[in-house]
């Protein structure tokens, strides 16, 4: 799969198709539409079912030097009103305050990233490694290709492997053609 052919897929759920269209909007550094409303859309397209089908949430990644919680909830905020009419969860995070309170909500540390990009890096699996920012540039640090064959490869990138397991056996649960790899989430 190329990029094309993956923006494609992507926009085919429609409310992907109006957060890229909507993101400039938001008026954010580093803008990027992430994680599982791309590779669930891609994988329900491939498995027939329809594009929103099995999407938790949506979720949008920027950057911000100003690490204080009021500046990211202004953005939460502006968030709300420009996609309120999706009727979804949309969760936007400053990828500059993750390191902040990510030892608080899963126990674990996490040392503070560089940008958007490097939190994207650090998914817990490989294929999901994906994202478009408000131009509508791809970012896929890991390539395409397994995402569209649903290979699941544990990231050696990720600070929090012990959830990766699990992880990987879910998304099998939801898309039974996906395979780890290597034995991987068994």
């Amino acid at each position: 799969m190329n990029e094309t052919e993956f923006l494609r897929l992507v926009r085919l759920n429609p409310v992907n198709a109006a957060i890229l269209d909507r993101l400039p909007e938001l008026g954010v550094q580093q803008g990027y539409l992430v994680a599982g409303a791309l590779f669930c859309t891609v994988w329900n397209v491939q498995s027939g079912q329809p594009p929103t089908a099995q999407i938790r949430d949506y979720d949008l990644f920027y950057w911000d030097d100003d690490l204080s919680y009021a500046a990211e909830d202004a953005v939460i905020r502006r968030a709300e009103r420009l996609f309120a009419d999706l009727n979804v969860k949309v969760e936007v995070r400053n990828q500059a305050r993750v390191h902040l309170w990510f030892g608080q909500k899963f126990g674990l540390e996490r040392p503070a990233l560089g940008s958007v990009q490097e939190g994207i890096d650090q998914f817990l699996v490989t294929c999901t490694c994906v994202g478009v920012d408000a131009q509508g540039v791809v970012y896929a640090p890991y390539g395409l290709d397994d995402l569209q064959t649903g290979v699941l490869r544990s990231n050696p990138r990720n600070h929090t492997p012990g959830l990766c397991a699990a992880k990987i056996a879910d998304y099998v649960r939801r898309w039974p053609w996906l395979r780890p790899a290597g034995g991987e989430g068994s």
